[in-house]
C-alpha cells in the first residue's frame, strides 16, 4: 500500500474512531429529559424507561420504605468524555434546590448519594429518586426515578341524599372519599366526612340494611386484592359500628377484588373509579 493510501486511511480511522465517540455520548434514541427537571451540566442520557402503571419503593420521612404507584419514569445520566464528574453530593444537592424551587420538599436523604424528593403541582403529586452512587459514588453517573401520580377524581360526591337516591334507583352506590394508604387496609383520617355521610345515610333510614363491599383496581394478583378488599370492606363497617354506633346486624362486609368493575383498568383515571366502596342493599 502506497503511503499516500496509508495516510488516507489513518485519517479516515481516526475520524470514525471520534465519530463513533462522539455518537456514544448523545441521549439514546428516543430518550429525553422529564419535563419537570433538567439534567446536570455535560450528562447525556445513556438509558430511559416509561411505564404507564407501577409501584415503586420510597421512603418516608423516617426513613421506612413505602411503595408509591403512578407513571414510572427512569433516566440514567454519564458524564461526557473529557469533563470532570461533580461530587455524588453535588448532584443530590442540586436536585433538591431544583425541587424547592418549584415549590417540592425533601422527604430523607441517605449520606451523600441518594435522596427522595415530593412535589405536589398542578392536581398532581411526583415522587422524585436520586441515586448519584452509580460507578462506584464518583459522580460519573447518576439516576432518576420519577412517579406522577394525578389526584384521583371523585365520582360521586358522597352525601346521605345522593347515595340513597343511587340505592333506591339500582340498589347500589359507589362511594368515593374513603382512603386507604396503598397494600393497607386502616382507614385515612380524610375519609371522616365520607364514612360520616354513610352514618347519616343509615341514621336517617332506620330499615335500610346494606352490603359494605370493597373494590380494588387490577393491579397485582387477584387472591390479595380479594383479600384487601374484604380487609378494607371490614374496616369501613368496624368504624360505622364503633364510632357512629349503628347496629352491626344491618351490615354485612365483603370484598371482591377487582371483579367488578366500573371503567377500565387501562387507565390512571379508571383505575382511580375502580377502588372504591359500594353500598349494596340487602
Amino acid at each position: 500500500m502506497s503511503r499516500g493510501r496509508q495516510i488516507i486511511w489513518l485519517v479516515v480511522g481516526i475520524f470514525l474512531a471520534f465519530s463513533g465517540t462522539a455518537f456514544a455520548q448523545k441521549d439514546k434514541e428516543g430518550c429525553h429529559d422529564h419535563p419537570m427537571l433538567t439534567r446536570m451540566q455535560n450528562f447525556y442520557i445513556d438509558h430511559c424507561e416509561k411505564r404507564e402503571f407501577d409501584e415503586v419503593d420510597f421512603r418516608d420521612e423516617e426513613g421506612n420504605t413505602i411503595r408509591v404507584e403512578g407513571k414510572v419514569y427512569r433516566l440514567d445520566y454519564n458524564i461526557k468524555e473529557g469533563f470532570t464528574p461533580p461530587s455524588s453530593l453535588q448532584v443530590i444537592k442540586n436536585y433538591e434546590a431544583a425541587i424547592e424551587n418549584i415549590g417540592g420538599i425533601k422527604i430523607y436523604q441517605e449520606e451523600s448519594y441518594e435522596i427522595w424528593l415530593k412535589l405536589d403541582k398542578n392536581g398532581k403529586t411526583f415522587w422524585v429518586y436520586v441515586d448519584s452512587w452509580h460507578g462506584g459514588g464518583k459522580g460519573e453517573t447518576y439516576g432518576i426515578t420519577i412517579v406522577e401520580k394525578e389526584a384521583m377524581v371523585q365520582e360521586v360526591v358522597a352525601d346521605a341524599k345522593s347515595m340513597m337516591s343511587y340505592i333506591q334507583a339500582k340498589g347500589s352506590a359507589s362511594v368515593y372519599g374513603i382512603y386507604f394508604d396503598f397494600d393497607k387496609a386502616e382507614i385515612k383520617p380524610e375519609s371522616e366526612p365520607a364514612i360520616k355521610e354513610i352514618a347519616k345515610l343509615l341514621q336517617e333510614n332506620t330499615e335500610l340494611k346494606l352490603y359494605v363491599v370493597g373494590h380494588t383496581d387490577n393491579v397485582g394478583n387477584i387472591e390479595y386484592n380479594m383479600k384487601l378488599s374484604k380487609a378494607r370492606a371490614d374496616a369501613v363497617m368496624k368504624e360505622l359500628v364503633t364510632k357512629y354506633k349503628v347496629s352491626a346486624q344491618r351490615l354485612k362486609a365483603f370484598g371482591v377484588g377487582s371483579l367488578a368493575p366500573v371503567a377500565s383498568n387501562k387507565s390512571d383515571d379508571g383505575r382511580a373509579k375502580n377502588r372504591r366502596v359500594e353500598l349494596v342493599e340487602q
